[in-house]
């Protein structure tokens, strides 16, 4: 079956290419999660939009990946979560929380599956993570975890 990809799927292709797999992966993988769309020459329109927005997501060389660390490493980044006692966590922070406070804080827009949380963030307090923007360069900044 012939498909779009709109969103990165691993050993498969990125947003926006047009892959070729089996039937039953498609119906009962990547068509349900929204992974992909079917290919139709309509869809084909649809293609430049994808590849659009990726482009503006993607760091371009390391030059950039260089500028955006800068930024990255210059932010002070707080993420606000419910607590019990003692500073424990309800849970623990998630990468997704993580990009959420960089991008309320002022920073760049970044994907939640490159940022590396080495230990669970699972108390209040500073805590180290990285973001992998590209092969050589890796950004890494504190993250202060608050009481809501």
């Amino acid at each position: 079956m012939k498909l779009i990809l709109t969103a990165e799927v691993d050993k498969l292709g990125l947003a926006g290419d047009i892959v070729e797999v089996k039937d039953g992966y498609a119906r009962n993988f990547l068509l349900p999660r929204g992974s992909a769309i079917r290919w139709t020459k309509g869809g084909e329109a649809q293609i430049e939009g994808i590849k659009r927005s990726r482009d503006a997501r993607q760091i371009r060389d390391i030059d950039h990946a260089n500028e955006v660390r800068e930024q990255l490493e210059g932010l002070q980044v707080k993420v606000p979560v419910r607590t019990g006692e003692n500073g424990r966590l309800f849970g623990a922070v998630t990468a997704a929380m993580i990009t959420a406070a960089i991008k309320k804080a002022g920073g760049p827009n970044v994907d939640r599956r490159v940022v590396e949380i080495l230990k669970p963030i699972k108390n209040v307090g500073t805590h180290n993570v990285g973001v992998w923007l590209h092969e050589a360069v890796t950004a890494h900044f504190d993250v202060e975890v608050v009481a809501a």
